[in-house]
C-alpha cells in the first residue's frame, strides 16, 4: 500500500520524488523503491521524520506503539497520516505527544492500479486543512470520502474488505466455468473484463445496481434462473451477512489493539 500512494503522488505531480523520504528495516526495499521512483531512503525514523511535513504511517498495527514511542515529540509541526487498520487516532495521538495531528486512513488494494476507495477520518486536533491534504494524495490513487473515525468500520467492511468478496465472486464463477468443460484462460478473460465492466457501467450510468439487474433479468431466462438460484442459496443475504461480520471484527480488532 505504501508503494501505491508513492506511485500515485509521483504520478499526479503532488509532490515529487525529491520531496519524498522513505524508511525501512529492510536496505533492500530502500534501494529497490530509490532505485524504481528516485525518491530518498533511510533506515533513521527519527532523522527521517525531523523535518517532515507530513508522515505517512504505512505500517502493520501490531508494530504501531514500537515505531511510534521513539519518535514522541520529535517532530511537533508534522500532520500524521495513518493507514493501520484498527488503531484509533487518540492511541496514535497519546503516543506521539500532545496535540499531535493526525488523520486516520483506510484504504484497499486497487489503490496499486489508482482505481482505490477510501475512507479518511479526522482526529482530535486535526483541522480541515490538515484533510484536504490528505484527500488530494488518496484522490491520486483513486476516489475517497471523509467521514467520522466510527464510520472506518463500515468503511472497512465495504471497501477495505470489497475487493476481496468481487475476487471470491470471481473465484466461483471459475469453478462454474470448469464445470462447464470451459477452458480456464478463456474464462478468466470474460470473467474479469465481466467484472470491469458491470463496475464501469454501473459508476457511468447513474442508475442503481437492481434497475441495472433488472435490464438484463428477462422472465423466464437464463439471468433469471442464476439469480433465483442466487436466491435460494442465499448468497444475497450471506454478502450482507459478510459485511456485518467484517464490521464486527473491525471493532473487535480496534478495543483489543
Amino acid at each position: 500500500m505504501a508503494e501505491a500512494l508513492l506511485k500515485g503522488v509521483i504520478a499526479a505531480k503532488i509532490r515529487t520524488p525529491e520531496d519524498i523520504l522513505l524508511t525501512d528495516v529492510r536496505q533492500e526495499r530502500l534501494d529497490e523503491l530509490r532505485e524504481k521512483y528516485g525518491v530518498g531512503g533511510t533506515p533513521d525514523n527519527a532523522g527521517a521524520i525531523a523535518d517532515a511535513g507530513m508522515v505517512f504511517l504505512c505500517v502493520k498495527p501490531q508494530q504501531m506503539d514500537e515505531v511510534l514511542r521513539p519518535l514522541r515529540q520529535k517532530n511537533a509541526e508534522a500532520l500524521w497520516v495513518s493507514i493501520a487498520a484498527g488503531v484509533p487516532t487518540a492511541r496514535i495521538e497519546e503516543t506521539l505527544g500532545p496535540g499531535a495531528r493526525v488523520v486516520r486512513v483506510m484504504p484497499n488494494t486497487p489503490a496499486l492500479v489508482q482505481k482505490g476507495a477510501a475512507g479518511i477520518a479526522p482526529g482530535a486536533h486535526a483541522v480541515p486543512a490538515d484533510l484536504e491534504a490528505v484527500r488530494e494524495i488518496m484522490e491520486s490513487v483513486g476516489t475517497c470520502v471523509v467521514v467520522d473515525e466510527e464510520e472506518l468500520h463500515a468503511v472497512t467492511a465495504i471497501s477495505g474488505s470489497g475487493p476481496a468478496y468481487l475476487f471470491y465472486l470471481v473465484e466461483a464463477m471459475l469453478k462454474g466455468a470448469e464445470k462447464l468443460g470451459f477452458d480456464s484462460h478463456t474464462a478468466r478473460e470474460l470473467a474479469i473484463q465481466t467484472v470491469l465492466g458491470a463496475g464501469t457501467l454501473l459508476r457511468e450510468s447513474g442508475e442503481s445496481p437492481e434497475d441495472l439487474r433488472a435490464k438484463v433479468t428477462s422472465k423466464g431466462g437464463t439471468t433469471a434462473a442464476a439469480v433465483a438460484a442466487f436466491d435460494e442459496a442465499g448468497v444475497g443475504e450471506g454478502i450482507t451477512l459478510g459485511l456485518l461480520a467484517a464490521e464486527a471484527r473491525s471493532r473487535e480488532l480496534a478495543e483489543n489493539g
